[in-house]
């Protein structure tokens, strides 16, 4: 039998036991069974935040739901479907969800649980949307939680470790269009200057850069039609606009990217950088990302810039966005506004590490929160303390699995009991 692995290869589950159930009561049924089980959704984590011992589920193979609220406030979806297998029909009813990460191919369930974000200033993390939740706990039976139960802030971000999401209930809103564009070669200098301008310059701003000379290499914006932003010109800060369409990776072919050169279209075929059609991202690849407090955002710019030797040479390139503030416990970006530092490094594992290190004790006075699903090294010590919730996740964890049904190493480790 082949070994299971996440999407990047990089890790290797040590399920004793894989499981694709195909309705909720045989979810019910597993987790009632098991001493020791996680669920993996899109298997797009770069960290075994996922892994077990125990038995693995995979919800892909649930029926599928998106059903949208008489009042066309709420659509509920059933947890293995990814956000673009639900964006287009949503998109058909004339709705939208008011933000996306860059691959559709994530699941919704475990987007929300690693507390994946998408980009923009005033657009929080994808957790946010979620407003209600189905859960198997570790007796096997339903719960159902939303927004009334003091403990749903806790439940959405969770890691995995209170029970199986089977669905999960989104807030959306009115269907929108976009336009995305990209400019080439903004000056390092001018980001710094000018850092504050720049992400409020459209709905949602990603800043690549490969960090081997003193340019941003791309800036990708995206507008949304609906809304009015200042006229950039076909120069700005010293940044063109790019004459044709660009991957975030310098040499990468574009075809798998979505469309650019101020064309609007559907929210859904311009928020995320990449096309559902294609093999998402560069391919071959690891991922780290960290979180730091907004009021840091151009401290942790220049001290990454400061390291450049040692991290530009295993690096693809890296990417600058903004996030907004949540109050889900577990979330990077929980009771603060951030600028979250993502690094695309090529597949190896040794020279990535050796960046990682150095990312991370560039930005630790900066309180950075590491991405719970994407490659890091903090140490437990450093990592609890930026998060105050940390004890109410536990107290919580305690209550709806007191036998520790869905832990692992990773959460036992971050998280602890």
């Amino acid at each position: 039998m082949t070994a299971l692995t996440n999407w990047a290869g990089n890790v290797t589950f040590a399920a004793a036991r894989v499981h694709r159930p195909t309705s909720v009561p045989e979810v019910q049924e597993l987790v009632a069974g098991s001493t020791r089980l996680r669920a993996l959704g899109s298997g797009h984590s770069f960290s075994p935040v996922a892994d077990t011992d125990g038995d693995l589920v995979l919800l892909g193979d649930l029926p599928p739901r998106c059903d949208v609220s008489d009042d066309d406030a709420t659509v509920t979806v059933s947890s293995g479907l990814r956000y673009g297998d639900i964006a287009p029909l949503l998109h058909e009813a004339g709705l939208a969800l008011p933000n996306l990460g860059s691959l559709p191919h994530i699941c919704v369930a475990g987007a929300a649980a690693t507390g994946t974000h998408g980009s923009g200033d005033a657009n929080p993390p994808l957790a946010s949307s979620v407003v209600g939740l189905e859960v198997v706990t570790a007796d096997g039976a339903l719960l159902h939680l939303d927004e009334t139960d003091p403990r749903f802030p806790g439940a959405v971000v969770s890691l995995g470790t209170i029970g199986v999401v089977t669905a999960v209930t989104l807030r959306v809103e009115p269907s929108f269009d976009v336009a995305q564009t990209v400019y080439d070669r903004l000056p390092m200098d001018a980001l710094a200057a000018y850092l504050d301008e720049v992400f409020v310059s459209a709905y949602s701003v990603s800043v690549f850069s490969t960090l081997r000379s003193d340019v941003a290499d791309q800036v990708w914006l995206k507008r949304r039609t609906d809304r009015t932003y200042p006229d950039l010109g076909d120069d700005w800060l010293g940044a063109t606009r790019a004459d044709g369409p660009r991957h975030p990776v310098p040499g990468g072919s574009a075809d798998s990217c979505t469309e650019q050169l101020g064309r609007p279209g559907p929210w859904f075929e311009r928020l995320p950088h990449f096309r559902l059609d294609h093999r998402p991202s560069s391919g071959a690849e690891l991922q780290s990302e960290f979180l730091v407090p907004r009021e840091h955002a151009a401290a942790a710019v220049e001290a990454v810039r400061t390291i450049a030797e040692v991290v530009a040479p295993p690096l693809q390139v890296a990417e600058l966005r903004t996030v907004a503030a949540d109050d889900r416990w577990l979330s990077m970006a929980q009771g603060r506004d951030s600028l979250a530092l993502h690094f695309t490094w090529h597949p190896d594992p040794a020279a990535a590490l050796t960046a990682v290190l150095a990312v991370e004790q560039a930005l630790a006075p900066l309180a950075a929160r590491p991405h719970w699903g994407k490659v890091f090294a903090m140490t437990p010590e450093q990592v609890q303390p930026l998060y105050p919730r940390l004890a109410d996740a536990r107290a919580l964890r305690r209550e709806l699995d007191p036998h520790d049904v869905f832990g692992n190493a990773f959460v036992e480790r971050y998280v602890g009991r």
